[in-house]
């Protein structure tokens, strides 16, 4: 029974793995498409290609393995100039990549069975080499030798390291894959062999000499090695008997050279010290992780509060020191969880390239800040919402290529992706070149489906919203892209639900651009503890600039309006305690919190500010998800709860009060920034 798990924990690491592998697989080969002479590329696919089928074969997935290995060989031929690259090799192969990904899952269906021999067959009309066979039921293999290539021997010597077979490799199956480029001729060295008594089973004390015949070089050797190279002693070189390779090897050495990777030595690399070593951790254990931090956080604030309350010195000696261990434990635990959007990004070069196949568009996909780190959550959630972004983008916004050129634009569109930083937040955006969007026919289609009057006066901020609203489209008709009214729909959903927002600008005939506003992180932050009266709030400190001291004097000064001057500059402010309807006398002083926001700086009043706080975020349910203002709740240390503020919906919701007609959604800040100071101001200055 522990033989059994150890083996589905080996395919499940071989799967999880296999599927990064994939991911950069796909974007290879769309790189190369667009670059057909880079020779690095061509390395990478095939690096990658050897990867899935080694792994594959030495794992139990002989069929994937057979698969890959057809596709393995086109690839070589590439490599040693014998085959150029197409847009047809390109097609089959992301086609055989969808099909490893059933095989991989072990969901393929029949059907599935007569797409992969159609692709062979297509494969190798374009290579002109016979399917060659990785293993057969004898254990041989048979292997196709290009003509015109010359027979080289090598001598192999292979002694596996003490944990080859704890991470489930089979030597048996490496000189099955070294008989598929040639010959081969294998001696046993039992020398290393204890007495029984003292014999490991998990262990490998055999060592193996091999002569090699085959038209390779040793890159090709190495390859086959590639997965225990790093713990094992590994000599590659020119057989004694093969006088050519062998001067070629002299000479080489004499000059200083050398040829790559061949003839390497040197120590067993498992008595080496591992300075990059990694650990693939399950997402739920690392889910659980991070709530115990969290509870970790709660308990250090009750015991703080316990320490000031009871004036202990000694429990608050401990509280501190406790502080300051679960601040570097939070700390690292976000930063386990953060991830760089680039895998994302790059899942989305296949679709570009097949939308804009089946479109007839010419694409150019381009990325920008692809390193930027999110919440693993986050960015687990955020596939759905950029898929249907791009495929809205290629479908209405990028027009045809002959109104493209009409339009006096490149026949080939360009589609951006990219993502920032800014402040507690990321901004992820999908933007393009195309025709922008036409607020007249969006204004008639939603007056069409009755979700406007026929004379109403919209906005451009709240014609856009009505994209977003469920089953609204503008298509004329259906398609496999696109025109069921679900896709920007599912977009408002799932970012919603992530506490995050969405603004969209457009200009006719230039372009769109849809920005997605996102948390950084869904678990704890750090915050400042804020008080009007007795309820309690926290500000995430990333956006907070400063705070400075409101007055009576300063009110009457600015006429009794929202504003504020600091240090010469007109900030409005939002008063939490008229936002909130907390209907007490407000003190004589009180604290403006001055906040970054997309709209500008503005102003946030509170009565006291307590002080700095580790919050840990808790859902507020589906009860409140129409509370804008608020992104969620924490538990303080005495157990009250406190409201953790989300200054751009706060801010978003006093302009939409101040401003009549203003929706904040979907609508273009920067614009409305400088509207809304304007109308504030001109209000201050007619007082």
């Amino acid at each position: 029974m522990s033989q059994l798990s150890n083996a589905e924990q080996f395919k499940q690491s071989f799967r999880e793995e296999a599927r990064d592998v994939l991911v950069d697989l796909e974007a290879a080969l769309l790189e190369l498409n667009e670059n057909r002479a880079n020779g690095e590329l061509v390395g990478r696919v095939f690096r990658g290609l050897h990867t899935i089928k080694g792994s594959g074969s030495m794992f139990g997935f002989e069929d994937l393995a057979a698969f890959t290995h057809n596709l393995e060989t086109a690839f070589d031929e590439v490599r040693n100039g014998r085959l150029q690259i197409g847009s047809e090799l390109i097609d089959l192969t992301l086609s055989a990549l969808d099909q490893i990904r059933a095989m991989l899952e072990e969901r393929e269906g029949p059907e599935d069975a007569a797409a992969r021999a159609e692709i062979l067959v297509n494969v190798r009309k374009l290579t002109g080499v016979a399917e060659s066979v990785p293993k057969t039921s004898a254990g041989s293999s048979v292997q196709t030798t290009p003509i015109g290539v010359a027979v080289r021997q090598w001598a192999i010597r292979f002694a596996p390291g003490p944990d080859l077979l704890l991470t489930g490799a089979d030597p048996l199956l490496l000189f099955a894959e070294l008989r598929q480029l040639g010959g081969l001729a294998v001696k046993a060295s039992l020398e290393m062999v204890p007495p029984l008594a003292e014999v490991d089973p998990e262990r490998c004390y055999v060592s193996w000499e091999m002569v090699l015949a085959a038209p390779v070089d040793s890159n090709a050797i190495h390859d086959v090695f590639i997965f225990v190279e790093d713990g094992c002693d590994l000599v590659i070189e020119p057989a004694a008997n093969s006088e050519d390779d062998a001067r070629t090897a002299r000479d080489a050495a004499a000059a200083g050279l050398k040829e790559p990777r061949a003839g390497v030595s040197g120590r067993r690399t498992y008595d080496k010290p591992d300075n990059a070593s990694s650990l693939r951790v399950p997402a739920a254990k690392l889910d659980q992780f991070v709530d115990l931090v969290g509870e970790l956080v709660t308990v250090q604030a009750r015991l703080a509060e316990l320490a000031t309350r009871n004036d202990d010195p000694e429990v608050g000696s401990v509280s501190e020191e406790l502080e300051r261990l679960t601040s570097a434990l939070r700390e690292n635990s976000m930063n386990i969880r953060m991830t760089p959007i680039r895998g994302t990004f790059e899942k989305f070069r296949r679709l570009v390239h097949d939308l804009a196949r089946d479109l007839g568009k010419d694409v150019e996909l381009t990325m920008e800040g692809a390193d930027t780190e999110l919440d693993k959550t986050v960015i687990e959630q955020l596939g759905d919402p950029l898929m249907h972004l791009i495929r809205n983008s290629m479908d209405h916004g990028i027009e045809p290529r002959e109104l493209r050129l009409a339009r006096g634009k490149r026949a080939t569109a360009k589609l951006h992706l990219s993502a920032r930083h800014s402040g507690a937040t990321v901004l992820v955006a999908v933007s393009d070149d195309g025709g922008g969007i036409n607020a007249e026919a969006v204004r008639r289609r939603a007056i069409d489906k009755g979700l406007v009057a026929a004379g109403a006066q919209l906005t451009e901020a709240e014609t856009f919203a009505l994209l977003f609203q469920p089953g609204f489209s503008t298509a004329a008709q259906v398609t496999d892209v696109s025109g069921r009214g679900v896709g920007m729909d599912v977009v408002r959903q799932r970012v919603e639900s992530l506490r995050g927002t969405i603004d969209v600008a457009s200009r006719p005939e230039l372009g769109t651009s849809v920005t997605l506003r996102l948390p950084l992180t869904l678990a704890i932050i750090d915050g400042l503890l804020l008080a009007v009266d007795d309820a309690c709030f926290v500000l995430p400190l990333a956006c907070t600039l400063e705070c400075i001291e409101l007055s009576s004097a300063d009110i009457k000064r600015a006429n009794e309006k929202h504003m504020a001057d600091v240090r010469g500059e007109i900030v409005p402010y939002v008063r939490l305690r008229e936002h909130f309807d907390i209907r007490q006398k407000k003190p004589e002083l009180e604290q403006i919190m001055v906040v970054e926001t997309a709209e500008g700086r503005f102003g946030i009043v509170v009565d006291r500010v307590l002080g700095n706080c580790q919050t840990v975020i808790k859902s507020l349910g589906r009860a409140y998800r129409h509370v804008q203002a608020v992104s969620g709740a924490t538990i303080l240390g005495n157990g009250t709860v406190a409201l953790i503020l989300d200054p751009e919906r706060l801010v978003q919701d006093a302009l939409s009060v101040r401003l009549p007609g203003h929706n904040a959604r979907a609508s273009p800040r920067a614009a409305r920034s400088g509207q809304a100071k304007a109308a504030l101001r001109r209000a201050a200055e007619s007082s």
